[in-house]
């Protein structure tokens, strides 16, 4: 995910993409979500969040 960048909302109700490009970040699409309680890219690209509450865990995959 070069020049891209995944974070969850201060309070965690929301994936927000961030596009980077040197020092400059700017807000891309956001999803609301359940409160997510973890956000991370694993070493297959795929993004895992863990969902707070019932503990889901979800993976989003890029499009091939």
């Amino acid at each position: 995910m070069a020049g891209r960048h995944v974070h969850h909302g201060a309070f965690g109700q929301a994936l927000i993409r961030v596009h980077l490009d040197g020092d400059k970040a700017t807000k891309g699409d956001q999803w609301p979500m359940e409160r997510l309680r973890e956000v991370e890219q694993g070493p297959d690209g795929d993004i895992y969040l863990l969902e707070d509450g019932d503990g889901r865990l979800l993976k989003l995959s890029p499009k091939a």
